[in-house]
């Protein structure tokens, strides 16, 4: 899961059984803000542990490249190989738990870090609509034609503090609706998407 925060206020606590945020800092943004590693997390996190040479294969890049990428990821404690799997010439890499977040006043003394926030803020967003598209494309069948919707409020006025309390709601509905990790997973659920954007809308500049 990643959360990207614009403004800093406290995060909501996690679920329990639910390992805790990662808030990047300048290093590790630096090492996650590419395309190519933010998909082979994602790639990671939600379809398992996994090889270069199958990733490559679910990429369309080289092996070398997704070694290397890899390795980075790993270096800077996104990923970590799956010990007793493998062999030296085919090692599993696994996604570390926990949830990433990213608060964009960090950097604001930083302007070597504001190309990377950019980078991250794009992708994130690009990587989310992508789901999004995927979802209304497919072909569902049965109950699941009916679930889900997709909705926008942009008419809302409110002040800082009443949208930080709005995005910290929303937080909690979804930690409570989320199922504990350590529990088996109910055989009719399957994965869903839950994409909450919470943000000050910028109105035109009057003459």
């Amino acid at each position: 899961m990643n959360e990207h925060r614009p403004e800093e206020h406290p995060a909501t606590p996690a679920p329990e059984g639910e390992h805790p945020r990662r808030r990047l800092d300048a290093n590790s943004l630096r090492g996650l803000a590419h395309p190519l590693r933010m998909r082979l997390l994602d790639e990671l996190r939600l379809h398992g542990p996994s090889t270069s040479a199958r990733l490559a294969d679910r990429t369309g890049e080289s092996t070398g490249t997704i070694s290397w990428h890899l390795r980075h990821l790993a270096e800077h404690g996104f990923i970590e190989e799956e010990a007793g799997r493998g062999t030296k010439r085919e090692r599993w890499w696994r996604a570390m738990p926990g949830a990433i977040s990213l608060s964009a006043t960090d950097f604001e003394q930083d302007p070597g870090a504001k190309a990377a926030v950019s980078v991250y803020q794009a992708e994130n967003l690009r990587r989310q609509y992508q789901r999004v598209a995927d979802s209304l494309a497919a072909e569902w069948e049965g109950d699941w034609r009916s679930v889900g919707f997709v909705s926008d409020w942009s008419n809302l006025r409110l002040t800082p503090d009443q949208l930080r309390a709005l995005s910290d709601e929303l937080a909690a509905v979804v930690a409570r609706h989320t199922p504990d990790p350590a529990a088996a997973p109910d055989p009719d659920a399957r994965p869903a998407i839950v994409q909450i954007q919470v943000l000050p809308r910028k109105e035109p500049d009057r003459p």
